[in-house]
């Protein structure tokens, strides 16, 4: 058997492109060799693990882990919606509050205003 060529023992190659080959390695061209870019990215501040660590501390598992990622800021926009629209309301009453208050003022009589006199008085009396 020696009359035989030795066999070629080519090796799969992966090129730039993600293709693969078979190719004698030592054929190629010489790979890059320069400095190697690293793209990384920095942010302000990392998000609040705590429930995610709670969850993780107490054997729960990954389903409450992933409520917590999702259902967390979820919470606190709905909370802050209803925060926003009670204010709002509070506001309102007070416009509202604050126009009767002067409508009321500007239409009564002279004996109306003597009627919240006399009222004034008898409460003072009465805390006496």
């Amino acid at each position: 058997m020696n009359h035989l060529p030795e066999p070629i023992h080519p090796s799969v190659v992966r090129l730039p492109d993600g293709t693969h080959v078979y190719a004698d390695p030592a054929s190629l061209p010489a790979a890059y060799a320069g400095p190697q870019v690293v793209h990384q990215h920095i942010h302000q501040a990392p998000p609040d693990r705590t429930v995610q660590r709670i969850a993780l501390g107490s054997g729960v598992g990954a389903g409450a882990v992933a409520a917590g990622v999702y259902f967390g800021p979820l919470l606190v926009a709905a909370l802050t919606a209803i925060a926003a629209n009670i204010a709002f309301l509070a506001f309102l009453a007070l416009v509202l509050g604050w126009g009767v208050h002067t409508v009321v003022k500007s239409v009564g009589s002279p004996s109306g205003t003597q009627a919240v006199k006399n009222a004034r008085r008898l409460a003072r009396r009465r805390r006496r």
